[in-house]
């Protein structure tokens, strides 16, 4: 990768760190606006993997295999990560103080995890060009806004308190510079991109459909939040317009 490109993805990792960082502070600070902001982050995801994400692995992923193919890995991310969602739920006890704690521990992990993976599709992004790269760095920053948010919200809601709730949130927000990190000493295979791509098309549909859009409706009022669930789609759709 060219020095050009390096510099760009360690900003963007840089970035990440500070986007997590700051959801995590919102969500101690200003819990009445979090369903505004957890409402663009579902629209914002959705629509990068709907507009960018599965354009991109349908072209990559047809050159080397079945269209039928590139839906499975789809498949795959969605339901992939649906069980390492509900997995959470199968080790604790939430009548328990250290199964809540317990369960507060994983889930946040879980976050960290998915993070991670947050920063490999950014890294891998740009392996396919730099026009691609940015637009997924936008749909993980508003990600890792909401993750900051998700991570400190789940701790608290589960008997952890304000110290506990900071430590796993740097733990969260070093993951995904780790993972964008990690691509500058791999590359993926041509063969191989474009359902790499498709897996992140599951994963983030499945977290904008089942996480994002649940958290911020079950807060008030529904009527703007799902306006700005649709304003968050069509800010990506723009954005993956003007870069045509």
């Amino acid at each position: 990768m060219r020095y050009d490109g390096v510099v760009t993805l360690v900003l963007i990792a840089l970035a990440t760190f500070l986007a997590t960082l700051v959801g995590g502070s919102f969500a101690l600070r200003f819990r009445d606006k979090l369903h505004l902001v957890l409402g663009f982050s579902a629209g914002a995801v959705a629509g990068v993997a709907l507009f960018d994400l599965l354009p991109e692995a349908i072209e990559l992923g047809t050159q080397y295999h079945e269209a039928s193919t590139t839906a499975l890995f789809v498949a795959l991310g969605l339901f992939g990560y649906l069980i390492l969602d509900r997995f959470i739920l199968l080790h604790t006890h939430e009548d328990e103080p250290e199964g809540r704690h317990a369960r507060g521990a994983f889930g946040a992990l879980t976050l960290s995890a998915h993070s991670l993976l947050d920063g490999v599709a950014v890294g891998a992004s740009f392996q396919v060009s730099p026009a691609l790269g940015i637009i997924v760095a936008i749909a993980v920053l508003t990600h890792d806004f909401s993750d900051g948010i998700n991570t400190v919200n789940l701790v608290l809601r589960n008997g952890g308190n304000r110290a506990r709730a900071l430590r796993w949130l740097l733990v969260d927000a070093a993951a995904p510079v780790v993972g964008i990190v990690s691509t500058l000493f791999f590359h993926i295979p041509d063969s191989a991109i474009g359902l790499v791509l498709a897996v992140f098309v599951g994963t983030f549909l499945y977290l904008s459909a089942a996480d994002l859009i649940p958290e911020s409706h079950h807060r008030h009022p529904r009527a703007l939040t799902t306006v700005m669930t649709l304003l968050g789609a069509l800010v990506i759709w723009a954005v993956v317009y003007l870069t045509l």
